[in-house]
């Protein structure tokens, strides 16, 4: 296991027998190919804060977009901490995915035009961004903060064949593994 690969878990407990832990490749290839995932946030006072977005996996972190003035940018003002979730709506069929971890701003120019130019690969052109100062900007002109999410654990759920798996990644290793 190399320093970027994940521990994992398989929990027998929530999955069926005869199942086995799904490979973190598979996971990786959804993350990567997904079009849509659902962000939670926390408000100040606690409540959470749940929203679609689009997001590009790059360089082994999950990363979006938000305006400055919406309720995701005004949480993350106050708790970075973050749960992004991914998959489908059947409860028989495919994988969801869900990844967790702090949401750290990107800013470094370098970073933010290979990000540009992943979102303009991954929807063939459909997501085009102007790197600024401050993140990017719309076509329209309209602004967006970027962020990204190392994971700290990342939930993957098999369906059709249920098996539940845990990936902890370097700082949340310690933790025993919850669900």
């Amino acid at each position: 296991m190399s320093a970027n690969d994940p521990e994992v878990r398989f929990d027998e407990r929530f999955s069926d027998p005869g199942a086995g832990a799904t490979p973190w490749e598979t996971v990786r290839e959804v993350l990567e190919s997904a079009q849509l995932f659902w962000i939670t946030t926390v408000r100040s006072d606690g409540r959470p804060h749940v929203t679609p977005l689009v997001a590009v996996w790059l360089d082994g972190q999950l990363h979006f977009t938000t305006g400055s003035e919406e309720q995701k940018a005004v949480n993350l003002d106050r708790n970075r901490q973050v749960a992004l979730a991914t998959g489908c709506n059947h409860w028989d069929r495919g994988l969801d995915v869900v990844v967790e971890g702090l949401a750290e701003r990107v800013t470094a120019r370098p970073a933010l035009e290979r990000l540009a130019a992943a979102w303009t690969t991954k929807w063939n052109g459909e997501w085009r961004f102007r790197v600024t100062a401050e993140g990017f900007a719309h076509q329209d002109g309209g602004e967006a903060l970027v962020f990204a999410v190392r994971p700290a654990k990342v939930l993957a759920f098999a369906k059709g064949g249920f098996g539940q798996t845990a990936y902890r990644f370097d700082g949340d290793r310690t933790a025993e593994p919850r669900t």
